[in-house]
């Protein structure tokens, strides 16, 4: 049985792909920042006959508890299949300005970006061990700096000094990252799950999350021959 990490995993897209992995016979551990949150969401699946889960206590924004988790979890496992890394913020909308501004990008980074780092470079000995690791960051189309440059473009208004930049950022580390890894068995992809309805927006999205997970499992459950230190949606391949 493959064992899966997703970050953010008690609500939105995050519960919805551990959902989908648990549905293909996956072990899944929910790392979720709040554990009775975490608790709750593993409660909601195993009720539904989705046993093969449980939480790990896990803050991407916190060197400790991080560490804790890693810990947690080689008690529990010698091995990692898969690393999804979902966790994000939105940050505030319009950004304030000034030093406010500043503050509300450097949130949303340590989340979004640093947040991924700490997890990804922490959980690498785990999944080093798997026959064939995945390591998917959950990006967003607007991350694109090319579609940013076509006025024709759905989300071409969207610019911010915070969540869009930082998922910029997060898209050179899988590229940084799958280059490390290139002579490995190891796929690491960025994935735009698509516009979907959650509390990061409010639930404006069109798109809803079990249909958006299915998206982000697709590239945790890649064959050998799959791409790697690549940026998709549930179309194909995005512009950098």
């Amino acid at each position: 049985m493959k064992k899966a990490l997703i970050t953010g995993a008690n609500k939105g897209i995050g519960f919805e792909t551990a959902k989908y992995l648990l549905q293909q016979g996956h072990y899944v551990y929910l790392g979720c920042r709040n554990p009775a949150l975490g608790a709750a969401a593993v409660a909601q699946l195993q009720t539904a006959g989705l046993t093969a889960c449980e939480c790990i206590t896990l803050d991407v924004t916190d060197a400790a508890s991080v560490e804790q988790a890693v810990i947690a979890l080689k008690d529990k496992t010698t091995v990692l299949d898969v690393l999804i890394n979902n966790a994000g913020i939105l940050g505030q909308m319009p950004a304030p300005e000034g030093e406010a501004g500043i503050i509300n990008a450097q949130q949303v980074f340590n989340t979004n970006y640093f947040g991924v780092i700490r997890v990804t470079s922490a959980l690498l000995p785990l999944l080093q061990q798997a026959a064939q690791p995945r390591i998917v960051n959950v990006s967003s189309e607007t991350a694109s700096l090319t579609l940013h440059q076509q006025p024709a473009w759905e989300y071409y208004g969207f610019k911010d000094a915070a969540y869009v930049p930082s998922k910029t950022a997060l898209n050179f580390y899988t590229i940084a990252l799958a280059f490390q890894l290139k002579d490995t068995a190891f796929k690491v992809n960025s994935v735009c799950p698509g516009f979907t309805a959650t509390d990061l927006n409010n639930h404006t999205g069109v798109n809803k999350a079990s249909d958006s997970a299915k998206i982000i499992a697709h590239y945790a459950m890649l064959e050998a021959d799959g791409p790697s230190g690549q940026f998709f949606n549930a179309a194909g391949s995005i512009p950098w």
